[in-house]
């Protein structure tokens, strides 16, 4: 083991690549390697890839060839593909990139260590898991988050099988972390400084089926709550059809428990819904929704949809467009559909124009713009517990985030006080207007009429 060498990571993708991420530096760290952000300084480059969609894999491509270049140029010495990417075309990464030293799968992420060690002894192997591998927890991490909110990867894998999705074929079928585990890494972030946990997977809501039986997202949720450090507990990727009672009664019932969800719909025309393989209705989504909101009233509903899926006629769109209308979500994203080698969806005919499908993605923000336009309007006059994520730049102004705010994908509350507030800080503020999908507040205690 060479420890002195300084290893750069690059994290690409989505929030439970970072968690795998901050699962390997943790490992590293406590064999004594150290870190940089710096190309010129770094010894080793460590890439953890996506290739959910088409953008991810060119990004995770061009990222790999950057430093491909780099290990030419003789400015690095290793270079490691981990991730999605990785696992998904290894043979192709392999024979035509011949500077990757090893490749490292999306279920092997604890053999970092090992590998480095393997490379620096003269005998480079790749380490590509069985993809139905147990999950790998227990492990150290390092939380490159700022400290104060981290993500709780709770699951592996998925068992829905849409057909545009690629992930049950290189993350493997859906497999739980113990609930005992994640209770214990949660009580240690927490101990850390961690105030918002946020608990992610594949699909979150069917947590706990394969181990015990029954859906224990609940149950997970009141014992985290019980963690006296954390503030908040945010849940993301809620299939609609999960969501049971109980598990609103939860969200509704424990104060820690973010009144928020995450909850992707991808479409409502029902033969379009049938195309992708999901396993709603759109009398179905109404009727969660009018349910959450009605149990919630103060919920935060966030979604997102496909433009331009194989066979989506012009009247789909409009009915897309009218349910987006009618149901207003808070928080919303649409992407254009991408035709993923190896999925049902690339085979199927109708394929429609990237022109088509960007048009049509554009119609749907610029709907889904004024509605959140207005929401934001209205909160004005309220007062709002928010959590204080940093300084505006030469300004008596702080950046945070409500209840209503996942980090990196939602909006934020500019604060306006000269007080000294630190990263992490819970304040209460009242907001007092709004730009575009931001809000503007005060200190509750500082606001004068």
């Amino acid at each position: 083991m060479d420890n002195t060498k300084k290893i750069l990571f690059v994290s690409l993708g989505c929030d439970k690549n970072l968690v795998d991420t901050e699962m390997m530096l943790g490992q590293l760290a406590e064999k004594g390697y150290t870190f940089t952000d710096s190309e010129e300084e770094a010894d080793v480059a460590v890439i953890n890839t996506c290739c959910f969609i088409h953008d991810a894999k060119e990004e995770s491509v061009n990222t790999i060839l950057q430093f491909a270049d780099l290990k030419k140029e003789g400015v690095i010495e290793t270079l490691i593909v981990c991730g999605c990417l990785a696992q998904r075309y290894q043979e192709e990464i392999q024979t035509e990139i011949e500077e990757v030293d090893a490749i490292i799968g999306t279920t092997a992420i604890d053999k970092i260590v090992e590998t480095l060690d393997e490379i620096y002894s003269g005998k480079s192997e790749n380490h590509l898991e069985d993809i139905n591998r147990a999950p790998v927890y227990g492990k150290k991490r390092s939380v490159t988050t700022g400290g104060h909110f981290a993500y709780l990867k709770i699951a592996e894998g998925c068992d829905k099988h849409c057909t545009y999705c690629i992930i049950p074929k290189i993350r493997g079928s859906f497999r739980s972390v113990p609930m005992e585990e994640l209770v214990k890494e949660a009580d240690s972030l927490a101990k850390d400084g961690v105030k918002e946990l946020i608990l992610v997977a594949q699909e979150t809501t069917v947590y706990g089926v394969d181990l015990y039986g029954k859906k224990m997202l609940p149950a997970l949720l009141r014992e985290l709550a019980k963690i006296p450090e954390l503030y908040w507990i945010r849940i993301l990727y809620c299939y609609p059809e999960e969501i049971t009672d109980e598990l609103i009664q939860v969200i509704k019932e424990e104060d820690k428990v973010c009144k928020y969800l995450d909850m992707p719909i991808q479409h409502s025309s029902d033969a379009i819904l049938k195309r992708m393989g999901r396993r709603t209705s759109r009398a179905e989504l109404e009727e969660i929704i009018t349910k959450l909101r009605r149990e919630i009233p103060e919920i935060c509903l966030r979604t997102t949809l496909i433009t331009g899926f194989p066979g989506e006629t012009q009247e789909d769109h409009e009915e897309l467009m009218d349910f987006v209308d009618t149901w207003e979500f808070d928080r919303l994203g649409a992407f254009t559909y991408s035709q993923e080698e190896d999925t049902p969806a690339a085979m199927m005919p109708d394929q429609i124009d990237e022109e088509v499908k960007v048009q049509r993605q554009a119609e749907i923000m610029e709907l889904q713009q004024e509605i959140a336009f207005e929401k934001a309007e209205s909160l004005a006059g309220e007062t709002m517990l928010a959590m204080i994520e940093g300084k505006v730049a030469d300004e008596n102004a702080y950046v945070a985030r409500t209840y209503r705010d996942a980090p990196n994908v939602d909006g934020y509350l500019f604060v306006n006080t000269g007080r000294e507030l630190m990263t992490g800080d819970f304040v209460k503020v009242r907001v007092t207007g709004s730009y575009e999908y931001d809000l503007i507040g005060e200190l509750e205690d500082e606001f004068t009429e």
